[in-house]
């Protein structure tokens, strides 16, 4: 038995990681603006681009490079997108997939139920109100203004889990979108299965993008690189209330697996140990009840 997020917001997370042209199909691009930021830059140019803004960008650069769309094979496709910078951050991915979540509920535009935390002043909540994924980062996303923590047990779909304050390492941070949970019986999850934008250094410049991965929650330990393709171990994530150490002792202690890939799921599961790693709820989808 699962839940899965509604059909809309499973389209975005598709037309991310099956990004089309012409013939062509690649997963898009990972592509963070923090060392090229631009003021009204182009969303798609910035790593804030939904996959609309991102192909009509990337019409323009293929009249500009005359690539024929109907020839283009997939690592060209990615290529083109990668060395235009055309791309999305974990936070923009996460925001577009949350948004058509909101949309699909009922609840309409989610910039309207977001606070912007790093906005202040006059002029700062113009700049929010005319660029909210520009200024909607992974920190917005888990404050307490706008999301609350959840425990394991009541994970649904709509979910997402931040990964802030890496210590002393500083990298940035990280979110993944909970899209489906497998559930044990009618009542405890055993499965969580996320998407999200991401750039490991073993991916170089053309490996990057969204991808998908599973943590599973009742699986049998195992070390990290064994023959489960997946890994495991112990440590301590941020919880908030009662249940909030066994909260964070599941969710490390599971089985994480990535696009079949152990070096890509490990290397997300240290993160997720070493950082402030929490299960969140968007306070927009308190009501939502788990209807399984």
């Amino acid at each position: 038995m699962e839940q899965t997020l509604s059909a809309n917001a499973l389209s975005m997370i598709d037309r991310y990681i099956h990004f089309r042209f012409g013939s062509a199909v690649c997963s898009v691009p990972y592509f963070n603006n923090k060392t090229v930021r631009a003021r009204a830059a182009l969303r798609a140019t910035i790593g804030k681009g939904s996959p609309q803004d991102i192909l009509s960008e990337l019409e323009s650069v293929a009249v500009k490079l005359h690539a024929d769309r109907d020839a283009l094979a997939d690592e060209t496709l990615k290529k083109i997108l990668a060395d235009s910078g055309l791309g999305v951050d974990c936070s923009a991915f996460a925001f577009y997939v949350l948004a058509a979540e909101a949309e699909a509920r009922g609840y309409g535009k989610l910039e309207r139920h977001i606070h912007f935390v790093n906005c202040t002043g006059l002029v700062g909540k113009v700049r929010c109100s005319l660029r909210p994924v520009e200024n909607c980062d992974v920190a917005t996303l888990a404050d307490d203004r706008n999301s609350r923590i959840v425990t394991l047990d009541g994970v649904q779909p709509g979910d997402f889990i931040s990964m802030l304050n890496d210590g002393e390492e500083k990298e940035r941070d990280h979110i993944l979108v909970v899209d489906r949970v497998g559930y044990e019986g009618a009542a405890r999850p055993a499965k969580i299965h996320y998407s999200h934008a991401v750039a490991y250094p073993e991916d170089g410049v053309y490996g990057t993008g969204v991808r998908q991965g599973v943590i599973e929650l009742n699986s049998a330990q195992g070390g990290a690189g064994s023959d489960t393709g997946s890994v495991t171990g112990s440590g301590d994530v941020s919880g908030a209330g009662s249940g909030a150490a066994d909260h964070a002792r599941s969710l490390t202690e599971a089985l994480w697996s990535e696009n079949g890939s152990v070096k890509g799921a490990e290397r997300l599961f240290e993160r997720a140990k070493k950082s402030k790693t929490e299960i969140r709820r968007l306070n927009l989808f308190e009501d939502i009840k788990n209807d399984k």
